[in-house]
């Protein structure tokens, strides 16, 4: 099983403003704040990794913080909705306090058998909260205002939004060794049976489509999940013999990276657990000081006269 993708890793979406990003995120929904750093292209800027308690792969959600960035749209080419996994019977919880808070929250449906919660976080990015039909055993983070009754688990799923899902869909299958499970209109399942979480990629065909702009509220690309960089490097050679343009191994600190961008146009990265995120703070202190990749370190002083405050 080792040597599969074991579902999602991360997800790295786009937010406008680093202080709503971080209030909305570690005090309305929950999360922890497993990781403070900068980008790696973009030191100037923030880099917000949020999770459960370790930073877990299939939990974690990563934000670009590009002050006063206008705002983008989801759209074909584009991951267009991360679906959380929450407790059975705690999505009235979670409607009373997004309202309570002023976050757009949508009409609870159904997809698939299970019942799921959209809502927007302050930046428009698109998420549902999702009661899986199999209960998530992973242990969520808790706060004071949010405790496991309601806590989300980590990841159910991404959809992705396409023109046309069949390029898409072969490299699902034939490269990274999902199978589609089920139909609903226009909207394809594929599932891994490596992992019982983070599991499930959803592909929604629209043929007539408006392309995605990517900017806040919108999602930069999508992580697979790998346990090390042996195996990581397996998928690179089958990436490339598929046709496709793959980077080099990339060293984030906290993961090794893949990326590559697949027929349908959404950024794709294959990432390890390895080393993971105490490689440079134990876990009682996670997301409590700024970490920089050494490369900028001799410019400290400098980079954080640049980044906002938080409060």
């Amino acid at each position: 099983m080792e040597n599969k993708i074991l579902g999602l890793h991360h997800i790295t979406a786009i937010a406008g403003s680093a202080q709503r990003n971080f209030n909305f995120y570690t005090k309305v929904f929950g999360l922890r704040m497993v990781k403070k750093t900068v980008n790696f292209d973009d030191p100037d800027t923030y880099h917000f990794y949020y999770g459960n308690e370790t930073g877990t792969p299939g939990t974690i959600l990563t934000f670009f913080l590009w002050e006063g960035i206008g705002k983008g749209y989801a759209g074909t080419g584009m991951a267009t909705e991360i679906g959380y996994s929450v407790p059975e019977n705690s999505l009235d919880f979670w409607e009373n306090r997004f309202k309570e808070n002023g976050i757009a929250v949508s009409e609870r449906t159904e997809r698939f058998g299970e019942t799921l919660l959209p809502f927007n976080d302050p930046d428009g990015l698109n998420i549902a909260l999702i009661v899986p039909s199999v209960k998530d055993q992973r242990k969520p983070w808790e706060t004071p205002e949010v405790n496991a009754v309601a806590a989300t688990k980590g990841f159910h799923s991404v959809t992705l939004t396409l023109a046309k899902i069949d390029a898409t869909a072969k490299i699902l299958t034939d490269i990274l060794g999902y199978r589609m499970v089920i139909q609903q209109d226009s909207r394809y399942r594929f599932i891994t049976d490596a992992v019982k979480e983070a599991s499930i990629i959803d592909l929604v065909e629209q043929p007539d489509g408006q392309r995605g702009r990517g900017a806040a509220g919108t999602n930069h690309h999508i992580a697979f999940r790998v346990a090390d960089d042996n195996i990581q490097m397996s998928y690179r050679e089958k990436v490339l013999e598929a046709g496709l343009n793959i980077t080099p191994k990339i060293d984030r600190d906290y993961f090794f990276s893949l990326y590559f961008r697949e027929p349908g146009g959404v950024l794709f990265e294959i990432a390890t657990d390895n080393p993971g995120f105490t490689v440079d703070e134990p876990v009682a202190e996670l997301g409590s000081s700024l970490k920089l990749p050494k490369q900028y370190e001799p410019r400290r002083a400098e980079i954080e006269k640049h980044l906002p405050s938080l409060t």
